[in-house]
C-alpha cells in the first residue's frame, strides 16, 4: 500500500485522490483474497464525522487566515525590511535578521509558503547584492521559512497533537487503563516552544561562525542601507510581538483553548491589516483595547443575566461588557471594510479556503487509508516489526525516525502525520517513550521534510520566488548544511529530553 501510494504521488496524481483510491483498491483486493472483511468500510462514516466535529481542528483555518492576512497586508514584508536594516552592518547580519524574522513570522503566522516567498522576494536579492554566497543565502531563506512548523502556533503541531492524543489513548486502552488521559494542543505547543528557539539559536550560531571563518560568504552590508529609526523599529516589531503574546499567552496561560486563541489571532491580524490599509488608528486601537479588557474582565468576573440573584453590580458589569463589545464590533467592521476596499480580504479568504481544503481533504482520505491498512492486519505487523528491532525501544525509535526522514523526501508532512504516525506512535508509547518528547522529535523531523529534495516544499517556494541567477542546484546545496543542523537539533533533544518536557511540566 505504501509503495503504491508513493508511486501514485510521484506520477503526479492529486494526493487526496491517490490516498483514497489506493485504499479502496487494496480494500477490494483484500476482500477478494479473503485478507479483509469489507464491512469494515462501514466505519468510514463515523471516522469522517469524527474529523468534522473535532473542535481542535477548527483552529487550522483560523491560524491560516491569521497568517495569510499578515502576509497580504505587507506586515511581514515591513518587519523583514526593518530587521535587515537593523542588523545589516554586522558580518552575517542580513542572514541573522532573516532567521530572527523567520522566527517571529513563525510565531505569528505559521505559514511556510508565505514566509519563504516573502523572504525570497525581499531578503534574498538584498543578500546577493551585499555579496553573500548564493548557496548560503538560499539555505538561510529556505530554513528560516520552515520555522513556522516547529514554533507554535503551527498547523503541523495542531494536526500532530490530535494524532498523538488518539495514539496515546489507544496505547492506554491496550495497557488496560480506562481512566483516559489526553494530550492537548497547549501541551504540545508548550513542548515545542523551547526546541523551536533552540533551533533558531543553532542557525544563528552557524551563520555567525561561517561569517567569521569565511568572511566572503556573509559580508557586512554597511554601505547598503541606513539604520532604521526607533519609531520604524517600534512600528514594525511591536504589533507582531503583541499578537504573538496574545495568542501564545492565552493558550499557554490556560486562558483560552487553541481554537479560541486562534480566533483572537485572526481578529488581531485583521485589525492590524485595517490599520495598515489606512483605517482609523484611534478606532482600531480602542477596539483592540476593548477586546483585551472584555476578555480579561469577563474571565475574572463573569455575569450571567439568566440568574435570579443578580445585584446592581452585576447589571453595571453587564452594561460595561456590552459597551466594550459594541466598541470592539465597530472596530472589527471598520477593519473589515478597509481590508475589503484595499483588496486584502478576498484573496486572504480564498487562500485560507484553499489551504484548509487541502489539509482536511488529506486528513479525511487518510482515515480511509488507515482503516484499510488496519483491516489488512498492517497494524499488528507494524507492532511486531518494531518489537523485533535490535536495540529495544531505542532501536525501534531510531528506525521510525529514519523512516519518517526518508519518507519526507517524497511525502508532505500532512500525509506522513495522518497516515504513518497513527500506526507507529502507539507501539512506541507502549515501549515506554514519553509522548510529549516523542511528539517534538517527530515535529522537528517533519519540519526537515520541507528542506529535503526532490519534494521539499520550501525548495519549490524559493525556486518560484528567487532571482534567475539562483539555480535549483544552488538551492539544494544551500539547504544541505541546514538539514544537518536539523539532525543536530533532533540529537540534542534526544539526549536532553528536558528541553521538550520542562515547559509542559511547569505549565500543566
Amino acid at each position: 500500500m505504501f509503495a503504491a501510494l508513493i508511486g501514485c504521488i510521484l506520477m503526479g496524481f492529486p494526493v487526496s485522490f491517490s490516498i483514497s483510491g489506493i485504499a479502496i483498491i487494496f480494500a477490494f483486493l483484500g476482500w477478494l483474497t479473503g485478507a479483509m472483511d469489507i464491512s469494515l468500510l462501514g466505519a468510514l462514516g463515523q471516522r469522517v464525522f469524527g474529523v468534522l466535529t473535532n473542535s481542535v481542528l477548527i483552529a487550522i483555518p483560523l491560524f491560516v487566515f491569521m497568517g495569510v492576512v499578515l502576509e497580504k497586508s505587507r506586515i511581514a514584508e515591513e518587519l523583514l525590511e526593518t530587521m535587515g536594516r537593523l542588523f545589516g552592518g554586522l558580518r552575517g547580519g542580513l542572514g541573522l535578521s532573516v532567521v530572527i524574522v523567520g522566527a517571529m513570522l513563525a510565531a505569528s503566522t505559521g505559514i511556510v509558503g508565505a514566509t519563504v516567498i516573502a523572504m525570497g522576494l525581499i531578503a534574498l536579492p538584498t543578500m546577493l547584492r551585499s555579496g553573500y554566497n548564493p548557496r548560503l543565502a538560499s539555505g538561510i531563506v529556505c530554513t528560516s521559512g520552515t520555522l513556522g512548523q516547529i514554533i507554535p502556533p503551527s498547523t503541523l503541531l495542531i494536526i500532530l497533537s490530535d494524532v498523538m492524543s488518539n495514539s496515546f489513548q489507544q496505547a492506554q486502552y491496550e495497557q488496560g487503563k480506562f481512566n483516559i488521559e489526553t494530550i492537548s494542543v497547549g501541551q504540545i505547543f508548550a513542548g515545542a516552544l523551547l526546541p523551536g528557539l533552540m533551533l533558531v539559536s543553532v542557525y544563528i550560531i552557524y551563520i555567525l561562525l561561517r561569517a567569521w571563518l569565511i568572511p566572503t560568504d556573509a559580508p557586512a552590508a554597511t554601505d547598503l542601507m541606513e539604520k532604521p529609526s526607533r519609531k520604524a523599529i517600534f512600528t514594525a516589531v511591536v504589533p507582531p510581538i503583541l499578537l504573538i503574546i496574545a495568542v501564545l499567552g492565552a493558550i499557554l496561560g490556560g486562558v483560552a483553548t487553541p481554537t479560541e486563541a486562534a480566533s483572537v489571532g485572526a481578529i488581531g491580524a485583521l485589525l492590524m491589516a485595517g490599520h495598515r490599509s489606512g483605517g482609523s488608528v484611534k478606532l482600531i486601537l480602542i477596539g483592540a483595547a476593548a477586546l483585551f479588557l472584555l476578555g480579561i474582565a469577563a474571565g475574572v468576573a463573569p455575569v450571567r443575566f439568566q440568574r435570579s440573584d443578580l445585584v446592581l453590580t452585576d447589571f453595571v458589569l453587564g452594561g460595561t461588557y456590552t459597551l466594550l463589545a459594541i466598541i470592539a464590533v465597530a472596530a472589527i467592521i471598520a477593519a473589515l471594510g478597509r481590508a475589503w476596499r484595499s483588496g486584502i480580504l478576498l484573496p486572504a479568504m480564498t487562500q485560507t479556503m484553499t489551504v484548509t481544503s487541502m489539509i482536511f481533504a488529506t486528513i479525511l482520505t487518510a482515515s480511509i487509508f488507515s482503516l484499510v491498512f488496519i483491516g489488512l492486519g498492517g497494524e499488528e505487523r507494524v507492532e511486531e516489526f518494531l518489537s523485533l528491532m535490535p536495540g529495544g525501544p531505542q532501536g525501534a525509535l531510531l528506525f521510525c525516525m529514519v523512516l519518517i526522514f526518508v519518507l519526507g523526501f517524497f511525502l508532505d508532512f500532512v500525509e506522513i502525520t495522518v497516515i504513518l504516525l497513527p500506526l507507529i506512535v502507539p507501539p512506541l508509547i507502549l515501549m515506554g517513550h514519553d509522548p510529549y518528547w516523542l511528539a517534538i522529535l517527530i515535529a522537528i523531523n517533519l519540519q526537515t521534510s520541507f528542506l529535503t529534495p526532490p519534494f521539499g516544499f520550501s525548495l519549490f517556494y524559493l525556486r518560484g520566488a528567487a532571482p534567475k541567477e539562483i539555480t535549483t542546484g544552488m538551492i539544494y546545496a544551500g539547504v544541505a548544511p541546514f538539514i544537518g543542523l536539523q539532525l543536530l537539533g533532533m540529537t540534542i533533544i534526544w539526549f536532553v529530553p528536558a528541553i521538550a518536557n520542562w515547559l509542559p511540566a511547569v505549565l500543566y
